[in-house]
């Protein structure tokens, strides 16, 4: 790769196209709204953004966005690549952010705008270190060796005290969980804090390693200030837990990088608010874009949402995520983050997700489709793996389910 940044935009405007793209190119590197004295060719030639690519996408009926500041000519959308010089800024991420989804997002000459990819020269991989464990090292810690993780995530979000999650991480951890995650929403409040709940979580899970062996990989979501979540992931690490869990857009990149640096343990990465930047199809930035920063930055897992939902996202978009995580960022530092599939997920998805996706290399999370099994958490997690070891043979789920209880009763088959 060459030693310049190149980002993808769609956008959408009623000025020319060429024109619109240029203003891109100008407003995030050496222009401004008029000439400049300082701006002489020479320094243009040396750090003014590119436009490498520029492709017609056609007209459409009406802008998607208030404020594109003009109104006599068609809208068209285009697909658009910027190149920046690396000597703009260094390999440096808050800056990045500050180069490829700046202000262009407020320019008037758009109805629309959004960052669809990055590439990144390698001397972003030899500023930031990656994921520590990613999917080796977490199958390593949580004994899986293959297939899913089949994971949960502890509900009711909000209301358990430390000794009630603690309960429920018994009745888990004795119905064969591999995985479970603090909820988002839940990381040091007055009626659970954060000290008491991985002491009494972590004291279960110990007593269970010590009977089965198996020890059940927990994320606690250490969310915080930064001496806060250093000192929460140390205390994590200390009573021998093996995960700990940040919300990356509460966090930001500054907040995870410093994690990163200071932990010993993998980073259960949460993308909760991800609606925010993608929601709207003409605006934000893609989750493509998104997540090559997380895994420069060294988080191990990455949420990309689930199949057939319980939000708003499109299935394809779903497995795009998920396929960017596992997609390798460089030759010699692929810098893979696990995927982790979650958000209304029941034992009725994995065979698509697996077709789709093409691996197993994934942590699937089920909140209700595990603990509100008809049968109890046990058959919760059965019905799970048993989908999944559907889904891997290439067996019908109706079928494989017709001598499986607890994925009959999960899917609603009769025996």
């Amino acid at each position: 790769m060459s030693e310049r940044i190149e980002a993808d935009y769609l956008i959408e405007t009623a000025y020319p196209l060429a024109e619109a793209a240029a203003a891109m190119a100008g407003e995030q590197s050496s222009g401004t709204f008029v000439p400049v004295p300082g701006e002489t060719p020479e320094l243009k030639a040396r750090s003014a953004a590119q436009v490498v690519a520029l492709e017609d996408l056609g007209p459409v009926d009406a802008p998607s966005l208030p404020g594109g500041g003009r109104s006599d000519g068609p809208h068209r959308r285009a697909r658009v690549t910027l190149s920046w010089p690396l000597a703009n800024l260094g390999p440096s991420l808050p800056n990045l952010l500050a180069t490829v989804a700046g202000n262009l997002f407020e320019l008037k000459q758009f109805s629309g705008l959004k960052l669809l990819a990055l590439r990144l020269p390698h001397a972003f991989a030899d500023a930031y270190p990656g994921p520590a464990f990613g999917i080796e090292g977490t199958r390593r810690l949580s004994g899986v060796a293959q297939g899913p993780l089949i994971g949960t995530i502890i509900k009711p979000s909000v209301g358990f005290t430390a000794e009630e999650t603690a309960d429920l991480t018994r009745t888990l951890c004795e119905g064969g969980i591999d995985f479970i995650k603090d909820d988002e929403l839940q990381s040091d409040g007055p009626t659970c804090p954060f000290d008491e709940r991985v002491r009494a979580v972590m004291a279960v899970i110990d007593r269970h390693a010590d009977k089965t062996g198996k020890k059940v990989m927990y994320a606690f979501n250490l969310t915080g200030e930064l001496d806060e979540m250093r000192r929460r992931h140390d205390l994590v690490a200390e009573l021998g837990g093996t995960c700990v869990m940040a919300s990356l857009h509460s966090v930001g990149l500054v907040g995870m990088a410093a994690l990163r640096r200071h932990a010993a343990l993998p980073i259960h990465a949460h993308r909760n608010g991800w609606g925010i930047y993608d929601r709207h199809p003409m605006l934000g930035v893609s989750y493509v874009a998104w997540q090559v920063l997380w895994r420069l930055i060294g988080c191990d897992h990455l949420h990309v949402n689930g199949i057939a939902n319980k939000f708003c996202e499109a299935d394809d978009s779903v497995i795009a995520s998920a396929r960017a995580c596992l997609t390798p960022l460089y030759a010699d530092k692929p810098y893979i983050a696990m995927p982790v599939f979650s958000s209304g997920q029941t034992a009725a998805q994995p065979p698509a997700t697996y077709a789709a996706l093409g691996s197993a290399d994934l942590i699937y999370a089920a909140g209700g489709g595990i603990v509100a099994h008809p049968h109890g958490v046990a058959a919760g997690v059965a019905s799970l793996r048993e989908a999944w070891e559907a889904a891997m043979s290439g067996t019908p789920l109706e079928e494989y389910a017709r001598t499986r209880p607890a994925l009959a009763a999960a899917i609603g088959v009769s025996r």
